[in-house]
C-alpha cells in the first residue's frame, strides 16, 4: 500500500511525480515499481510522440534523440536517457511486459519556464515520500500556472479517467508540479481534449560520443555506473592491467601484443571498478564522486607521473562543496567539479577528471540509425563552458617550422656519462635563486601568520589600519561601528625554513641525502633529500631529481652533515631529522614548516625547551603549480656544466 501524502492513490491510479533526467528520481522509480506491481504504466508524454519513443527506449543503453519541428519550423528536442524517469518508467512496464499508455497533451507551444526545485541528491537521504510532500507543502501553493499547464492536467485527468476502466493498478509518473493538478481534476468529470493527434516528420537519432558531456543531463560516468547497477553487474576488473597510455614501438612488440588495451577499454575498466566499490542499494552520487576522482588521479598519475596529494583531495572536495552551496545544491556539478579539479590541482587532472567523466561505453558514431551532432544549447538553458589547457609535450611535428629550442640528443650511446668524470658536484645558478625566493616567500607567509594571531581590532577613529575585521564589526553591530585590525611586530624573527613535500618513509623513493653550503652570503645553508641522480641524467654530467624535502637555514657556512650527525638518529623520518637541524641551526626564535601534516607535539615541546616555536603551514595552502617548479633540482658534475646547462634543462 502507498502511503499517506502526495503519494497517496486516488482511484485505481498510484502516483509517482518526479525531477525530470535526474538519477535519484529513476534510481527511487525503479524501486517502487517492485513494490507497486502495477498492471499498466501511465507517463507524462505526448502520445504522437510513443512510438519514437519506445523505439529509442529499445534502444538503450545507446542514447537517442527524438527530434520534430513545431508549427513554425522550431525543432524540439527529447532526449531518451537510462537516467530520466520517464525513461525507467517505459523500460521497466517493457521488462514486465505491461501496457504502457502516454496521456499527455500535445501541444504545438510551450513557454520555456525553469522550476526550481530542492537538489535531488536529499531524495538519496530522505527517500522519496520525504522529498515529494516537502515539495507539495511548501512548492506547490506558490506554483503560478498557466493555461497551457491547466489544459495539460485536463487531458491527463481524462485519460487516467479512461484507463481507470481497464485496469485496477496504474502507476501514473508525472512532474512535480502537475500531480496534486491532475489529482484534483480527475476527481470531476473531463471532456475529451482537443489536441493534435499525429505529428508528421518526427525522427529518432543516435547521438555522436563526442557530444555527450554536453547533451546528457547527468553527466555520462554517473549515468555510465546507474545504468552498470541497474542490471546484473559485470565482472570486476583488473586495474593493473589497465593504463591510459598508448604503448608505442617497441614496448607493444616486447609485449607481444597482450595487455595492450585501448583508452576506451581503460576507461571502462575504472567505470566498472567504481560499480563493484559501492554499498549495495541506491545508487549514491556522492560516492561516485569519490570513485570518479579515485580513478581519474590514476589516470592521471599514469598520463604525467605526478601524484595527487591527500591535502589535494581534500582542498578539492572542499571547494566543491563550498562552490555547491553558492549555487543552493548540496552536491556539486559536473561542470563545478571540474572548476574544482582545474583550481585546486591543474588541468592535466582537470583533463583526466573530464576524460573519464565524460566517458560513457556503449556510445558509437556509427549505428543503424543516422547520427546527429549536438550541443548544449540546443537542449538545456544556462550552459557552461570551460577551457582545459594541458600541459603536456608535443609528440607530432609541428605543420609549420617555427624556431623553437630543441633538446640535445646523445650524437653516441654513453657520451653524456663521460661527463660525470669531475667529483666536485654544484647546483644549478638560476634554481638557487628560484629556491631563495621561495624561502623568502615561506618566511614572508609564516610572519604574517604570526601577526595574525597576535592582531588586535579596535573601533574605527581616524585609519584603517591594517584592514577592516569583518567579525568583529559584525559581533558590534549593535553599536553601528566599523572595526579594524592593528597587526602587532612579533618579538622575534623566522630563522630556518624547512619544507616537506613528501615524508619519504619508503627507504627507496627518496635514497639521495645531501648537505650543501651556500656559496656566498645571499645563499643560504641547504639539506635535503631527494630521488637517485643516477635514475635521470639529461645531459653531460647533468642529472635531474626532485625533492623530497629540504631545509634552508642563514647565514650560509654553518651547517654540518645533517644526515650523518648522531645527534638527530632518533627521529622517525627524514622529515623530522631536517625539522630537528632546522630547529638547532636557527638563529631566530621561529621556524617555519611546510608539510601536509603538522609535526609530533614532542618536538613541539623539544622546540619550546630550546626557545623555538615551530610555525606550521599546511602545504595545501601553497600554489600547486608553483610547488611543481620548486621541486625539480639538477645536480651538476662541476662547475664547468653551469656554461652548458641552460641547453639541458628545461
Amino acid at each position: 500500500m502507498m502511503p499517506n501524502g502526495s503519494l497517496q492513490s486516488f482511484g485505481p491510479i498510484y502516483p509517482l511525480p518526479v525531477v525530470h533526467y535526474t538519477m535519484e528520481f529513476a534510481d527511487a522509480l525503479r524501486r517502487l515499481f517492485n513494490q507497486i506491481k502495477p498492471v499498466a504504466v501511465a507517463v507524462e508524454l505526448p502520445r504522437s510522440l510513443q512510438d519514437a519513443v519506445e523505439k529509442g527506449v529499445r534502444r538503450l543503453p545507446q542514447l537517442s534523440v527524438v527530434l520534430y519541428e513545431n508549427s513554425n519550423g522550431e525543432p524540439i528536442y527529447l532526449p531518451i536517457e537510462p537516467t530520466d524517469p520517464m525513461t525507467e518508467a517505459i523500460r521497466c512496464g517493457r521488462e514486465k511486459q505491461l501496457p504502457i499508455y502516454f496521456v499527455d497533451l500535445d501541444l504545438d507551444t510551450y513557454p520555456a519556464n525553469r522550476d526550481y526545485v530542492p537538489d535531488t541528491y536529499a531524495v538519496h537521504c530522505l527517500g522519496i515520500r520525504s522529498y515529494v510532500d516537502i515539495y507539495s507543502q511548501q512548492a506547490v501553493p506558490l506554483l503560478k500556472k498557466s493555461r497551457h499547464d491547466l489544459r495539460r492536467e485536463a487531458a491527463m485527468a481524462y485519460r487516467l479517467q479512461r484507463l481507470a476502466d481497464k485496469y485496477d493498478k496504474i502507476l501514473f509518473v508525472c512532474g512535480l508540479a502537475h500531480l496534486e493538478g491532475v489529482r484534483t481534476a480527475f476527481s470531476r468529470p473531463q471532456a475529451e481534449p482537443l489536441e493534435k493527434v499525429r505529428r508528421t516528420g518526427i525522427s529518432l537519432f543516435n547521438l555522436h560520443p563526442d557530444d555527450l558531456p554536453e547533451v546528457m543531463s547527468e553527466y555520462p560516468f554517473l549515468a555510465s555506473v546507474y545504468e552498470y547497477r541497474r542490471n546484473e553487474f559485470p565482472p570486476e576488473p583488473e586495474l593493473s592491467k589497465f593504463s591510459v597510455q598508448k604503448k608505442l614501438g617497441v614496448f607493444t612488440l616486447m609485449s607481444g601484443g597482450k595487455d595492450n588495451y585501448s583508452e576506451e577499454e581503460a576507461l571502462d575498466a575504472s567505470i566498472r571498478w567504481a560499480v563493484h566499490h559501492m554499498k549495495p542499494g541506491p545508487v549514491d552520487r556522492q560516492m561516485v564522486m569519490l570513485r570518479l576522482f579515485e580513478q581519474a588521479a590514476r589516470h592521471y598519475h599514469q598520463d604525467t607521473g605526478e601524484v595527487v596529494y591527500r591535502w589535494q583531495k581534500r582542498s578539492f572536495f572542499r571547494f566543491s562543496r563550498n562552490y555547491a552551496l553558492i549555487e543552493e545544491r548540496l552536491l556539486a556539478d559536473f561542470y563545478q567539479l571540474l572548476t574544482a579539479a582545474r583550481s585546486c590541482i591543474d588541468d592535466n587532472f582537470c583533463y583526466a577528471f573530464w576524460r573519464l567523466g565524460s566517458f560513457y561505453p556503449w556510445q558509437k558514431a556509427q549505428t543503424s540509425i543516422a547520427t546527429i551532432r549536438m550541443n548544449g544549447n540546443m537542449l538545456w538553458l544556462g550552459t557552461r563552458k570551460m577551457r582545459i589547457r594541458r600541459m603536456l609535450p608535443r609528440i607530432k611535428r609541428r605543420p609549420v617550422n617555427i624556431p623553437r629550442k630543441r633538446r640535445p640528443k646523445e650524437r653516441r650511446p654513453g657520451e653524456w656519462l663521460e661527463g660525470f668524470d669531475d667529483p666536485y658536484i654544484c647546483s644549478y645558478p638560476p634554481e638557487d635563486l628560484a629556491i631563495e625566493d621561495y624561502g623568502s616567500l615561506l618566511k614572508s607567509k609564516g610572519s604574517y601568520l604570526l601577526a595574525s594571531d597576535e592582531a588586535i581590532s579596535i573601533p574605527f577613529e581616524t585609519t584603517i589600519l591594517d584592514g577592516i575585521d569583518i567579525r568583529e564589526t559584525v559581533r558590534h553591530l549593535d553599536e553601528g561601528r566599523l572595526y579594524v585590525k592593528e597587526l602587532r611586530k612579533v618579538k622575534g624573527g623566522v630563522g630556518s625554513v624547512v619544507a616537506i613535500f613528501d615524508e619519504g618513509r619508503v627507504d627507496n623513493k627518496y635514497p639521495y641525502l645531501m648537505t650543501w653550503l651556500g656559496e656566498h652570503d645571499q645563499e643560504s645553508d641547504m639539506a635535503f633529500y631527494a630521488t637517485d641522480p643516477a635514475e635521470h641524467i639529461v645531459g653531460p654530467g647533468i642529472s635531474r631529481c626532485t625533492y623530497g624535502g629540504f631545509l634552508m637555514t642563514y647565514p650560509p657556512l654553518r651547517l654540518a652533515n645533517v644526515w650523518g650527525d648522531p645527534e638527530y638518529n632518533w627521529a622517525q623520518t627524514k622529515a623530522e631529522r631536517l625539522l630537528l637541524a632546522g630547529l638547532e641551526y636557527s638563529l631566530e626564535k621561529h621556524i617555519i614548516y611546510v608539510a601536509k601534516t603538522p609535526p609530533r607535539s614532542f618536538i613541539k615541546q623539544l622546540a619550546a625547551r630550546w626557545g623555538k616555536r615551530i610555525v606550521y603551514l599546511p602545504i595545501g595552502q601553497l600554489s600547486p603549480i608553483k610547488l611543481k617548479q620548486i621541486r625539480t633540482l639538477h645536480v651538476l658534475a662541476g662547475k664547468d656544466k653551469r656554461a652548458i646547462a641552460k641547453d639541458y634543462i628545461w
